[in-house]
């Protein structure tokens, strides 16, 4: 029987940070609650999709295992490939071979998956529908997570593309706009951040000077940001989104190497998952001892 309303998780980005969306959505995997839809920002893309591939604690065995690789996520990489996350490591090396990414259960499954990436010819946000991780989609992802200044322009189907996170933080509207009803929203920072003008937005003409929508959207991207947590409050205090966040403020920087730290964040995300169950359950039109939903 098909429920009467569509579900989506949207995902926000930021880095290291990340890891703890891997403990929210590894929570959910156990609990079989599956949605009809994933929304991901940068690091929320990347762990999203080990969510559609079912892929219980893929995210946190690779984190740790590989934290020390330089290749994963460093300045050195950055000096040496021009890409602060080695291409080829992260995003064939690693998933193809050293902890194989599930292709084919992702492919199969339901769930339409989008990564957000930002145009920087327009400034504006693509979110892109990935039927698979294979081919171009894998660049689409990559994109997502490309960080500005410390990453390359990834080309893809004649668009130019860096961070989804510059245009489209918190792609809450988006889902609304594709017909999701019910949305379960996962920050990385605390209740109470807002984010403030950036003190370096001088290098955004600097370095992309032939680009200047995406210069402005570099420079706006605290207002936007702040705009997207205010409309993100009044959807949650009106019951039309459920929004899981940490709980507590950890230390943890967007290129943390501290596995500790790490861990750390990635149980709180798991934490504030199961501490919340009960009420996800509830938002999705769930019975208290039910733990699936089938996607429409």
């Amino acid at each position: 029987m098909k429920k009467p309303f569509k579900s989506c998780l949207v995902l926000e980005g930021g880095g290291k940070r990340g890891i703890y969306t891997a403990g929210v959505l590894d929570v959910l995997l156990e609990n079989n609650i599956i949605t009809d839809a994933v929304i991901g920002v940068s690091a929320g893309a990347i762990h999203g999709c080990s969510y559609v591939s079912g892929q219980i604690g893929r995210s946190i065995r690779y984190n740790l295992k590989y934290n020390d690789d330089y290749r994963f996520m460093s300045i050195k990489s950055w000096f040496k490939t021009g890409n602060l996350v080695d291409t080829d490591f992260a995003y064939h090396e690693l998933p193809e071979k050293l902890d194989v990414f599930d292709y084919k259960t992702f492919n199969d499954s339901p769930i339409q998956f989008y990564v957000t990436c930002t145009n920087i010819q327009t400034g504006r946000a693509e979110y892109i529908l990935c039927p698979t991780m294979e081919g171009k989609y894998m660049d689409y992802l990559r994109a997502s997570a490309s960080l500005p200044f410390f990453s390359q322009i990834v080309k893809v189907d004649n668009l130019e593309l860096l961070d989804g996170g510059i245009a489209d933080s918190i792609p809450l509207r988006k889902a609304i706009d594709l017909g999701f009803h019910k949305n379960i929203v996962v920050q990385t920072r605390p209740k109470g951040y807002f984010k403030k003008p950036s003190k370096f937005g001088w290098l955004g003409k600097l370095v992309y000077g032939k680009y200047p929508r995406f210069i402005k959207a570099l420079k706006n991207r605290y207002a936007m940001y702040n705009r997207e947590l205010a409309f993100l409050y009044s959807q949650e205090r009106g019951g039309r989104a459920f929004v899981i966040r940490p709980s507590k403020h950890i230390k943890i920087g967007r290129m943390e190497t501290n596995p500790a730290v790490i861990k750390q964040m990635y149980e709180l995300g798991r934490l504030d998952a199961l501490q919340n169950l009960d009420r996800i359950k509830k938002y999705l039109h769930l019975k208290k001892n039910q733990s699936s939903i089938s996607a429409s």
